[in-house]
């Protein structure tokens, strides 16, 4: 059980300096190849911070461990509403900007809504069981397309001769540190779900709950760190924009890039999942709309926070 614990732990460390060490390598080999920072910041920058809970996703899928691959995507997007934002208005009120507000927050409801409507095969269609196909994935990767354009369409429009700060690597140290950042990844993301798999048979907890707690907060640290040092620097706007669009990175791409790899059977516990998930991201569209201006208050902040425990103590129990 300790060396399990030891090696999940070890394994959250390698991912993580992974992530960080491609998004490095690879952003300051596309800026020497003259790519525009708007480019990597929207492709390079977006995707690394979505790398720990892409890299654990398709280990888990092709493990035939189905249940953590939609218990990461989903524990990742409620902890993200409802922890991260949670701790990021306690510490300071976080304002909302319009594009955030009027396109951004209702898509990633849209996107939680979507997941419901793939996943209820058994009440929808009479299915014997509830199963995330080929076909659903591919759609979801679609949805993650016209995503992606529509950030291109809205950076360009808002600023593309903004500089962004990369590392300065020669070309050889770019690609040794690509490699570098690819094998942390892979190394991290093996560890977790097979040390994860055994934790939840040590301790009898299921795959999902797993996932959906101890394997999601771990691949959503990144987000975590960058919202609260967003949040300390009074950068607030970029504490949410953060989150909410790391949540529809991991439902159209991470959800889209598991289903098309391994049809994904639904576990019918993952409905309730899935409502809570839907219910974060409502209540942080209500949030929004109510009180004085576009913000997330402290005290809807404890709301969030108060949330997320009750969710994980519920899970437990």
């Amino acid at each position: 059980m300790l060396i399990n614990i030891l090696l999940l732990l070890g394994g959250f460390v390698a991912l993580i300096f992974g992530a960080n060490t491609l998004v490095d390598a690879a952003s300051s080999l596309a800026s020497r190849w003259g790519v525009p920072s708007i480019v990597i910041g929207l492709t390079i920058v977006a995707f690394g911070t979505s790398a720990p809970e892409l890299v654990v996703n398709v280990f888990a899928a092709t493990s035939g461990s189905t249940d953590m691959v939609l218990g990461n995507v989903l524990g990742s997007n409620i902890f993200n509403v409802l922890g991260i934002l949670g701790i990021s208005a306690l510490l300071f009120p976080l304002s909302v900007k319009t594009n955030t507000t009027w396109i951004e927050i209702p898509l990633s409801l849209l996107a939680g809504i979507c997941v419901l409507v793939i996943a209820s095969d058994i009440f929808l269609d009479g299915s014997a069981g509830n199963l995330i196909s080929r076909s659903d994935g591919i759609i979801l990767l679609l949805f993650f397309l016209i995503f992606l354009v529509y950030n291109l369409v809205v950076a360009k429009s808002g600023g593309a001769d903004e500089e962004m700060e990369t590392k300065n690597y020669s070309t050889g140290k770019a690609v040794m540190f690509i490699i570098l950042g690819l094998a942390g990844l892979v190394l991290g993301g093996r560890l977790i779900v097979t040390s994860a798999v055994e934790i939840a048979e040590v301790i009898g907890l299921s795959e999902r709950v797993i996932g959906l707690t101890v394997v999601s907060i771990g691949t959503s640290l990144p987000e975590l760190a960058t919202s609260i040092i967003a949040v300390r620097k009074k950068n607030v706007d970029i504490a949410i924009g953060n989150v909410v669009g790391s949540n529809i990175f991991n439902i159209f791409f991470i959800l889209g890039v598991s289903g098309t790899i391994v049809p994904l059977d639904i576990n019918p516990s993952s409905i309730f999942d899935i409502a809570v998930n839907i219910l974060a991201g409502l209540l942080l569209f209500i949030f929004v709309f109510t009180g004085r201006g576009r913000k997330v208050e402290r005290w809807e902040g404890a709301v969030f926070l108060l949330g997320y425990i009750a969710y994980v103590t519920y899970l437990i129990m």
